[in-house]
């Protein structure tokens, strides 16, 4: 499921060069904070990716609600612990 869930998102991305031509802006629309840059359209790629597995787990162990892609939800109910 999560492999599902980060293909999904991956494929929803948009990138943009960057002012000057410095390299590469990626960003996932619905998801807030995430974005990632490099010199090359492939390294912005792998750095998004890299970025939204660390958003993602960051998201899961705050309890968040992540956003649904392509009917793809990864929401857990928070666990209490005692």
């Amino acid at each position: 499921m999560l492999a599902e869930y980060i293909k999904a998102a991956i494929q929803q991305a948009t990138y943009k060069i960057l002012d000057g031509g410095e390299g590469y802006l990626g960003e996932i629309p619905g998801f807030p904070g995430l974005w990632a840059n490099a010199p090359t359209l492939e390294a912005c790629q792998v750095e998004l990716e890299e970025a939204l597995e660390e958003w993602i787990l960051l998201g899961l162990k705050l309890g968040h609600t992540l956003p649904e892609i392509e009917g793809v939800a990864l929401d857990f109910p928070k666990m209490e612990v005692a």
